[in-house]
């Protein structure tokens, strides 16, 4: 199991869904966790909560990673906290299917500014509290990335992004011994996922017929890996995504 024990980590949207889980599996790993969140106040403090109980160190920190304020406040709190910084875990996103004759520029810009903006926001700030010796930073793409499906031209582009902007930051901290790498869900069956309609939905039951393991996922298929990429396990990793999708 991927040792963490001592380690501080981040984890931007973490107050429901994929981003809990990984909150949950790293300080079950032994790190102290920073849950962000933007809205959910009571969503975060149920992970910092569940963290708690099973003998673990997490705080609750409200901020919109799209907002520099809030941002440079997420990570000044968690060093006055917990200290330098040694994992940092770019979860937060949205997204919304729709065809390219019925986006507006406030979707645009609302998924642009918070699945790729908020993403480097956060690095930039983190790399200003991150430990001496390097660390990793671990940032949610998604499958759509590989399969490009119809009827989603503004959250694939902002994943492409994501992928893009992982490989490029490899390369220019890894001279920090800034490890950067991706994860790429599938459909994973979140709190979101259900709201949006698309549990249950006949969107569901094609991807389900496609995927080899003959399911959607679930956070919990998600975050070991998230913990693998933040470990010393996965110390030669940099610039990679790993897609987590079941096969599809």
């Amino acid at each position: 199991m991927a040792n963490l024990i001592d380690k501080v980590a981040v984890v931007t949207g973490a107050s429901k869904g994929i981003g809990a889980e990984i909150a949950r599996e790293l300080a079950a790993a032994g790190a102290s966790v920073v849950v962000n969140y933007a809205s959910s106040r009571e969503g975060a403090d149920k992970v910092v909560a569940d963290i708690s109980a099973a003998g673990g160190r997490a705080l609750a920190i409200q901020g919109d990673v799209a907002v520099a304020a809030d941002v440079e406040r997420l990570f000044s709190e968690t060093a006055r906290v917990f200290g330098p910084v040694d994992v940092l875990v770019n979860n937060a996103g949205v997204y919304r299917f729709g065809t390219i004759d019925s986006f507006s520029e406030e979707e645009f810009h609302s998924h642009f500014n918070t699945n790729v903006l908020g993403l480097l926001l956060a690095t930039r700030e983190a790399l200003r509290h991150f430990a001496a010796g390097g660390g990793s930073i671990i940032n949610t793409s998604s499958i759509v990335t590989r399969l490009a499906p119809p009827e989603n031209a503004v959250y694939v582009g902002t994943k492409g992004a994501v992928e893009a902007i992982t490989r490029s930051l490899a390369k220019e901290l890894g001279p920090r011994n800034i490890r950067v790498n991706a994860v790429g869900p599938g459909l994973v069956e979140t709190e979101g996922t259900h709201a949006g309609g698309i549990i249950g939905s006949p969107f569901e039951q094609q991807v389900v017929q496609q995927t080899p393991l003959g399911r959607a996922g679930r956070p919990n298929d998600i975050a070991p890996a998230v913990v693998f990429l933040a470990s010393d396990e996965a110390h030669w990793m940099t610039g990679e995504t790993l897609y987590l999708s079941g096969g599809l």
